[in-house]
């Protein structure tokens, strides 16, 4: 009976020294999985320093855009408003040429027989001197 206590034990020895032997491989292939790890995290983190420089200049470079595109849009309203002040006085002008039209319209229209009649008495004017140019 004590033959089979030594070679249960002598088994539970060689089970508890296959587990070691697996668990230290095991352990080893962690290692260096973690050390992959790190060296790839350490290779993201200078990667991320490149990134983080490219992000800065290229933050950079779009305030001073935004800003030119600020001082541009603030020229381009000063001669939009330039524009309309042209537009006005154009607006204006042609009132005016309206206005004087429509009275020399009215005026010709008051006149009409007023012209009529020193048209013809300019005409018999002509007729008479004509007469009397072939006379002398």
């Amino acid at each position: 009976m004590i033959i089979i206590l030594y070679i249960a034990a002598l088994i539970a020895a060689v089970a508890f020294a296959v587990l070691a032997i697996f668990l230290a491989r095991t352990l080893t292939a962690v290692r260096r999985t973690m050390n992959n790890v790190a060296d790839t995290l350490e290779g993201v983190e200078k990667q991320m320093e490149g990134i983080t420089l490219e992000t800065t200049a290229l933050l950079n470079k779009t305030n001073k855009l935004a800003e030119d595109v600020g001082e541009k849009s603030q020229k381009l309203n000063t001669l939009v408003d330039g524009v309309k002040g042209i537009g006005d006085s154009v607006q204006e002008f042609n009132q005016s040429l309206r206005s004087v039209s429509r009275g020399l319209t009215k005026s010709a229209n008051d006149h009409t027989e007023t012209a009529a009649q020193a048209m013809k008495w300019g005409q018999v004017a002509i007729n008479l001197w004509k007469k009397a140019k072939k006379e002398i």
